[in-house]
């Protein structure tokens, strides 16, 4: 059995273990994911997918009252997300899964929408924006990354097709945003007035401590392992080491690197953000950096990164450390 979402084989005993066919089948679909124990964890919905569930309900409401919207998720899974919409005006819930630790669960997302010559679409209140230059995003732009706005115009476009309409302007807003997204990161990453809407799958993994185990079971019985810590990582961990078995640790990297100390080959590989930190926390800050991003996009980058990969190799002789961009270039490595 294949996880749609992530591309990796369940172990057959691991399917054997799981007696639910409901969980198991939730599991097949991607909704679910198996451990090593049988059990089957709930995946939630981003922020981004429940935008796009806002921001149907909205348009569809313009024709017909709506009670749920079909969205299909960046990793290309259709989902039905529960929402509501009602003359024009649209809100969703954000369902976290089994991650406990999720802050904006249950977050209120909701958009307002009427008719147009073609469709456009605008963030408000609650919605946060970036309050300095970022290698990525311009000051003043809202906090919305490329595959979550993806996600909500093809979400709108759908509810247009369906509702009879050319096109829409819909506007986003959180009302319990501002709130909740000074207690975020988001601050320290140059975000402020409000929480991110992101999603890279669409789906929210359930990062608990009986996920952690499992993933540490999986690096301690690998022979050859890739400790990976998102989905970019993921892709191209696999892309690069086709002959590793390639884990997806999140943030839980110190438990992945204690347990790949028993492979033949372990490989640390994804982008800097994480991996740096891990290594050196303050990696960024005592340089006068806000983010690794932005000190590794500085005139001295390349440099540092390589003199950064130099200390951690002094710690974790081991350990192979390999580092990639957005696009899969290879920009450290210690080998």
């Amino acid at each position: 059995m294949i996880d749609p979402v992530t591309g990796f084989a369940y172990p057959e005993s691991w399917t054997e273990k799981c007696r639910d066919e409901k969980a198991l089948a939730a599991a097949k679909s991607g909704f679910g994911l198996l451990t090593s124990t049988g059990a089957v964890l709930r995946r939630g919905f981003t922020t981004g997918s429940t935008a796009a569930a806002a921001c149907y309900a909205a348009v569809a409401s313009l024709a017909f009252p709506v009670a749920s919207a079909p969205i299909l998720l960046p990793c290309g899974i259709l989902a039905e997300i529960p929402a509501v919409g009602k003359d024009g005006k649209g809100h969703s819930r954000k369902f976290s899964g089994d991650y406990p630790n999720d802050i904006t669960a249950g977050i209120l997302i909701c958009a307002k929408a009427s008719p147009a010559g073609e469709i456009s679409f605008e963030t408000g209140e609650g919605v946060g924006r970036f309050v300095r230059e970022t290698p990525r995003y311009q000051k003043g732009a809202a906090a919305v990354s490329p595959p979550a706005k993806k996600e909500i115009l093809d979400a709108i476009s759908s509810a247009c097709r369906a509702a009879g309409l050319p096109g829409a302007s819909v506007i986003l807003t959180i009302p319990d945003g501002r709130r909740i997204g000074a207690l975020t990161l988001n601050p320290k990453v140059g975000i402020e007035g409000g929480i991110s809407v992101v999603g890279t799958t669409g789906f929210v993994e359930p990062w608990d401590d009986h996920l952690s185990e499992t993933v540490s079971e999986r690096i301690a019985e690998a022979k050859n392992v890739v400790i990976t810590t998102g989905r970019i990582g993921l892709r191209y961990s696999r892309l690069l080491f086709p002959d590793h078995e390639v884990v997806l640790a999140g943030s839980k990297l110190a438990e992945s690197v204690k347990a790949a100390g028993t492979c033949e080959k372990a490989v640390i590989c994804g982008l800097p953000g994480l991996i740096l930190r891990f290594f050196h926390p303050e990696v960024a800050t005592s340089r006068g950096f806000p983010t690794v991003e932005e000190l590794i996009a500085g005139p001295d980058g390349i440099s540092v990164l390589a003199e950064e990969l130099d200390a951690a190799k002094q710690k974790y002789p081991w350990l192979r450390i390999v580092i990639v961009d957005r696009n899969g270039q290879v920009i450290g490595d210690t080998q």
